[in-house]
């Protein structure tokens, strides 16, 4: 905290997406509607796992801590974000600033290893079904949960010690539209290249290791899916795909900003959307709506609503 207290800066100013009035309206109606499109979605697949008997299995408990953790990952910069559109003063509080820090490394570090569990579920429910009940307990469940939780929670509080170490006395204009680690450090009145490459660099590596071991994971699935020729591989072939294409849009900006940080490349924008925006809303689709037994269960809770409607409605004769 001691930094904290020496900081001489109260703010800073975030420069957004583009300063093109028409533009900003486009963006802000199609933000507004990605977002509302991943709450209102995310928050239907929890009241789904919760409520339908048969989803509680580990691969929908896992999927209902993914919905949970894409609800927080959009929520912690896209709401400023779309504000922000209609404000001529994009500003943000040295507080506010470092809370999106620790938001935006605690989830993404946790969603990092929340994916790993979920493709070592996939791995044992095709490669080893006979020893999945087994193997993913409901211990065992919990135990990857926390694990998520926990790794993101040290994960981003290690990035929180080296930056609030830092004095801001100066320049407090940020080239994007949320605090990001890597644009932040550039505005330390000391100079922390060295040290500050270091940090952001190893963020970059974690995540560039988790990749592998996903691209591994997968690809052993797919070779073991490949082996067994019915409807049932070729469905299960066709949904690891689309998962490990989610995954690469995910760990592709991630990689891409962190292991290669203090660059001026204008792609850094658009690539903290893919994570901050479309990310969450494509594991909506492809995790969960696109699963047949998710689908299933909504058509049936909306049909149980429409007839339970149906019988409370009183019916008024004309005499």
């Amino acid at each position: 905290m001691e930094g904290f207290n020496h900081s001489r800066v109260s703010e800073f100013v975030l420069l957004g997406l583009t300063d093109s009035p028409q533009l900003q309206i486009f963006l802000s109606v199609m933000f507004s509607v990605f977002y509302l499109m991943t709450m209102l979605g995310n928050c239907l697949i929890l009241l789904m796992v919760l409520s339908t008997p048969h989803l509680h299995s580990p691969m929908y408990y896992l999927l209902s801590n993914l919905s949970l953790i894409d609800m927080c990952l959009s929520s912690f910069a896209t709401p400023k974000m779309i504000m922000d559109f209609f404000a001529q003063h994009k500003t943000i509080s040295f507080e506010g600033c470092i809370s999106q820090i620790f938001f935006l490394h605690l989830f993404t570090g946790t969603e990092i290893v929340l994916l790993i569990s979920m493709s070592f579920d996939r791995y044992i429910a095709i490669c080893k079904p006979l020893h999945y009940s087994s193997i993913m307990s409901q211990r065992v469940c919990v135990g990857l949960a926390a694990t998520s939780w926990t790794v993101g929670f040290l994960h981003t509080m290690s990035q929180l010690a080296f930056t609030l170490c830092l004095p801001f006395c100066g320049p407090n204009v940020v080239d994007s539209f949320f605090c990001d680690l890597p644009l932040v450090i550039q505005l330390a009145c000391i100079g922390i290249y060295v040290l500050g490459i270091f940090m952001i660099s190893a963020s970059g590596v974690i995540a560039l290791v988790s990749f592998l071991l996903l691209l591994t994971s997968y690809i052993t699935v797919l070779v073991t899916i490949k082996d067994h020729s019915s409807t049932g591989s070729s469905k299960a072939f066709s949904t690891c795909t689309a998962h490990f294409i989610v995954v690469l849009m995910f760990f592709g900006p991630c990689i891409f900003i962190y292991v290669w940080p203090f660059t001026d490349f204008l792609v850094d924008k658009v690539l903290s959307v893919f994570y901050t925006v479309f990310t969450p809303f494509l594991n909506l689709l492809v995790y969960t709506l696109r699963n047949q037994e998710v689908k299933t269960a909504v058509k049936k809770k909306l049909s149980n609503q429409c007839l339970n409607l149906g019988k409370t409605t009183p019916i008024y004769s004309i005499q």
